[in-house]
């Protein structure tokens, strides 16, 4: 097969983005270690990580990729996620719809804990 095999079809490439978004998703979550490590230095630390260039373009970077990792993975949640009503089955719009609203709700909850605790 050849190496550009996925550059043939729109689908193909859309695939292969997807997948490299996971080294996104796991570098940032890697960020977020080392974050950590740096609070339990001092805000000072932690305040100078964030500020670092290297952090912004982390930030700029990984934003984006795990949005599009987060909305592939749940426009997939139909095809292994399969409920029936009875004898009928539930639409696949509606699951990816439940799980895009939860997403949003959750990340509405989060923003408003972390500045409730951000305020205090």
């Amino acid at each position: 097969m050849p190496r550009n095999w996925w550059m043939k079809k729109k689908s193909y490439s859309l695939f292969m983005l997807r997948e490299l978004t996971c080294v996104f998703v796991g570098g940032y979550a890697l960020f977020l270690l080392i974050l950590v490590a740096c609070a339990a230095n001092g805000e000072a630390a932690f305040i100078a990580m964030l500020n670092s260039p290297v952090s912004i373009v982390l930030h700029v970077i990984a934003l984006p990729m795990v949005i599009y990792h987060s909305i592939t993975w749940i426009n997939l949640t139909p095809k292994v996620l399969i409920i029936w009503r009875g004898e009928e089955r539930v639409s696949s719009t509606l699951i990816a719809a439940v799980h895009h609203a939860g997403w949003i709700v959750l990340s509405i909850a989060i923003f408003v804990i972390v500045r409730a605790i951000a305020g205090t």
